[in-house]
């Protein structure tokens, strides 16, 4: 038992858990603020466009409320709510873009970092060894 609980505090204090961690909250912070952005700056102006359309309130009625003799509601109507479905969709949009354009700029400064990393470690041409030594002799007198 205390090898378990030893390889599972060495797995939680691996730096991965941690970064999925970290990148799952900022993730969900992330879903919150696109949710946001869609639903109050880009739907409304489109509603307005197609004729002040709110695309929550999009649906088709299946089956209406049922309500007894004093008014109540006993069973709730039921809707396709095909609008919702819209901005749903709208959400996933923006945020399968945004972590696109986010990988392709990571992996560019990836590139340039990898290149950068190569070219400093290029081995040193045969001249420039020469030169190197003849340099270092000169300065020795």
């Amino acid at each position: 038992m205390k090898q378990i609980i030893k390889e599972f505090k060495d797995f939680i204090s691996k730096g991965n858990v941690i970064d999925l961690a970290v990148g799952i909250i900022i993730g969900a912070a992330f879903g919150k603020i696109v949710a946001s952005l869609v639903a109050d700056v880009i739907m409304p102006p489109i509603g307005f466009l197609l004729g002040g359309v709110n695309f929550t309130d999009l649906k088709i009625l299946i089956h209406p409320a049922v309500t007894d003799a004093a008014g109540k509601v006993t069973k709730a109507a039921v809707t396709l709510n095909y609008g919702n479905f819209i901005q749903v969709c709208l959400e996933f949009l923006i945020v399968a873009f945004s972590v696109f354009i986010l990988v392709k700029a990571i992996s560019a400064f990836r590139r340039k970092q990898d290149a950068a990393e190569a070219e400093a470690t290029v081995p040193p041409t045969k001249e420039v060894e020469l030169l190197t030594e003849i340099r270092d002799l000169l300065s020795k007198r």
